[in-house]
């Protein structure tokens, strides 16, 4: 390690900045959102900064000569653009022990500027030595992504009750513990997402921090989270670290492997769902079980299909917490039905066309004769079915009893967002041929005339996976 990461107090005097063009304009741009108070020379004499009236307030013009001009007080120089002044500068600078950073010319800095994470309170800084910005900036994507969004409120909360804390744990290993638990449990949870007045509230009931921080027994939580359709790629950042962080995991059946190799290795994993024509565990028991696990201090993910609050008993599960008393949050995921009209190009909305959609279930056919199809009349409307498979004949019937036209297109849309999705495609009186063509689900029905607006069945035959492509090469070599 050539250059060791510090961070510079830019209130404790003026940064001085040297250059010209959009290079310049760049680094005070920078500069000028970290709050520094700034001393621009511009030596190409364009002193349009581009600067909005509350940064502005904080620049200084210089107009006089860098290399002559007064350094005292100066914490910091920076060259962007400056060519041999920018040289020259650096000699100077190192002479009165200044540091100094010459925009990529390593040889006359004596600090460099990192790839920077920014999240408030809370700052991330990337560097590669100077040799390579662009992997550095790579690397700030990749923190960027798995960061939450409120990281720095989280930061500046404890950083409000710090003080008042340490004064209440006079043991250094303690008070560490105190925060430990602060931030992995309920209060830091709340924070992050967006309930601060809640989290406040739950800090200050802490009636003895010492007493809070040796509890053997910690907090337990549940995150409800979607797992979307299929593709893992589509799970949000959010849930990828829920999943990360999870003590245990109950998930459906239906969610995929792919997405299961997601959740950190040592995490218990617990199927919870069924599939179709096969007994699962009962919601009630499922809620029995998150609660226990919550009770005895560990942090539970319930894992969905698609999105908890859709035809996914989300709300089920919500109640069954709430009564129990237990710290919960929820994590939204990609619905099926919204998956396949991406995965297939269905436009569920289209100006002047379909201007409504309704989303409803029919997972048996007693389940399609309790739907009020009288309500489905609007030929503007789009609607999606979910787990109708079995009872096709059924909606059918009811579409048909509503009024729409035999010739009404429809799409069925099996494992959508998976490698092995397949779609078919045809009037609402073949529905439950377009079923059976699917081989299989889970599956979504899109009625409507949005579908005539469907990309091509490109993948009416499923993909091969490496592995079969591997296996029939060699079958061909015998």
């Amino acid at each position: 390690m050539r250059f060791l990461p510090v961070f510079l107090d830019l209130k404790a005097g003026p940064v001085v900045l040297i250059g010209a063009g959009e290079l310049l304009r760049a680094k005070l741009r920078v500069l000028a959102a970290a709050g520094a108070c700034i001393r621009v020379h511009a030596i190409d004499g364009n002193h349009d900064l581009r600067l909005n009236s509350e940064d502005a307030a904080r620049i200084e013009i210089a107009t006089d000569d860098p290399l002559t001009a007064d350094l005292a007080g100066v914490i910091a120089i920076i060259c962007a653009g400056a060519g041999d002044v920018g040289v020259a500068m650096s000699v100077r600078a190192k002479a009165l022990g200044l540091p100094v950073n010459v925009m990529d010319d390593l040889e006359h800095s004596s600090f460099i500027f990192p790839a920077i994470v920014d999240r408030g309170d809370v700052v991330v800084a990337v560097g590669t030595g100077g040799t390579s910005p662009v992997v550095a900036r790579r690397v700030r994507e990749k923190i960027e992504a798995l960061l939450p969004a409120r990281i720095g409120e989280l930061a500046e909360f404890i950083g409000g009750f710090r003080k008042s804390i340490n004064e209440r744990i006079g043991e250094f290993p303690l008070r560490r513990r105190f925060w430990e638990r602060v931030v992995d449990g309920p209060i830091g949870a709340s924070v992050l997402a967006g309930r601060k007045g809640e989290a406040e509230a739950a800090l200050k009931a802490i009636s003895d921090p010492s007493g809070f921080a040796r509890a053997d027994k910690p907090e337990g939580s549940v995150t409800l989270v979607g797992a979307g359709p299929g593709d893992p790629d589509l799970l949000t950042i959010k849930a990828l670290r829920a999943l990360q962080d999870a003590d245990i995991v109950f998930h459906d059946e239906l969610v995929s492997p792919e997405i299961l190799d997601r959740i950190r290795r040592d995490t218990t994993r617990i199927p919870v769902g069924r599939r179709v024509g096969k007994p699962g565990i009962g919601q009630d028991a499922i809620n029995k079980r998150m609660i226990e696990a919550a009770q005895s201090g560990q942090r539970v993910v319930r894992l969905k299909g698609g999105d908890p609050f859709v035809f996914g008993r989300g709300g089920e599960e919500v109640e069954a917490l709430r009564a129990a008393g237990i710290a919960y949050s929820i994590i939204p995921g990609i619905t099926a039905g919204l998956g396949g009209a991406a995965d297939f190009e269905v436009p569920l909305t289209y100006r002047h066309e379909a201007t409504r959609i309704t989303f409803l279930t029919a997972h048996k056919a007693r389940d399609a004769e309790a739907v009020d199809w009288s309500t489905l009349t609007d030929t503007r409307m789009t609607v999606v079915v979910y787990m109708g498979m079995t009872a096709a004949p059924a909606i059918r019937a009811g579409m048909f009893a509503a009024g729409r036209s035999p010739e009404t297109p429809v799409g069925v849309f099996a494992r959508v967002t998976r490698p092995d999705a397949q779609g078919a495609i045809g009037m609402l009186r073949d529905l439950p041929e377009l079923v059976r063509r699917t081989n299989g689900g889970p599956a979504i029905l899109i009625i409507g005339d949005v579908v005539r607006h469907a990309g091509s069945l490109r993948r009416e035959t499923p993909e091969k996976t490496p592995k079969q492509i591997i296996s029939d090469l060699l079958d061909a070599a015998e």
